[in-house]
């Protein structure tokens, strides 16, 4: 999960915020997360802003409805506090035992496909059309070779039960990328403190904390992020067989409630959910 270093200040980065700033926003909301998992709940999952709800914070709050980044982000953090309500009252954990199993099993899925769709799009495999939506991209483009030789050495080491094969690949793919010109090396310097969160550390927007504009967007992350949550958690839950055969996971209140701390602070920090 380390790519969401990344990633995740390269999706946010298109609704306009400073990617410096996100990348240490995105860490530290990262550590305090699993921490909170750990100590609070207990189970050996790592939490970090989520892939497809930071697509629809930039893409669909800011760059499609018009909103300010500033907004976005007070939403998150209002949708936190929420989520902590509706997780101490235990509501949020009655509504993931009605979701039927077959559901919880799909949603991870429909989220893996996402990823995977938005990695394509990013190595210009696919790349937009007019009529079709999307279409191949130029195969003469060094880029999409460079993406096909990092995954299919991350197939070749996962069949080879090789500990660590995403990221041995990750790094090789970028290694590969340094003769060619596609991975770029600092001028300055190889080591350095990590860039100061300041810009977007707690900009809230709350002139408009009273507008309709404000609650559809809130109800709109609460929806996108409870449904995320519970194919993720019982995704990463039934792989690490923390389901019961009766189909309960014991510490889901707990894990619920760590992730809604997470949320909360992620968005003081400065990040998506």
């Amino acid at each position: 999960m380390v790519y969401i270093l990344a990633v995740n200040p390269y999706v946010l980065g298109e609704a306009g915020m400073p990617k410096a700033a996100l990348f240490t926003a995105t860490t530290l909301a990262s550590i305090f997360g699993t921490i909170s998992m750990a100590f609070i709940a207990n189970v050996p999952i790592a939490q970090a802003p989520g892939m497809g709800l930071n697509a629809f914070f930039a893409f669909s709050v800011v760059n499609t409805m018009g909103y300010s980044w500033q907004f976005a982000l007070t939403a998150v953090f209002i949708e936190g506090l929420i989520f902590i309500i509706l997780t101490v009252f235990n509501i949020r954990e009655s509504i993931i035992n009605s979701v039927p199993k077959t559901l919880k099993n799909a949603i991870p899925a429909g989220i893996g496909l996402f990823i995977a769709f938005i990695g394509l799009r990013n190595a210009k495999i696919i790349v937009p059309h007019e009529q079709t939506l999307v279409t191949l991209g130029k195969l003469s483009d060094l880029e999409i070779w460079i993406t096909l030789f990092g995954l299919i050495l991350v197939g070749i080491l996962t069949a080879l039960n090789v500990k660590g094969a995403i990221l041995i690949s990750v790094i090789a793919a970028t290694l590969l990328g340094i003769p060619l010109h596609i991975t770029h090396i600092p001028k300055e310097s190889l080591i350095s403190l990590p860039p100061s969160i300041t810009p977007i550390f707690a900009q809230f927007e709350w002139t408009q904390f009273f507008t309709t504009d404000m609650l559809v967007v809130v109800f709109t992350f609460l929806f996108v992020n409870l449904f995320d949550t519970v194919g993720t958690l019982w995704g990463v839950a039934s792989k690490a067989s923390l389901i019961k055969p009766d189909g309960s996971f014991p510490k889901m209140r707990k894990a619920l409630f760590a992730d809604a701390i997470g949320t909360t602070v992620g968005a003081i920090l400065g990040v998506s959910p």
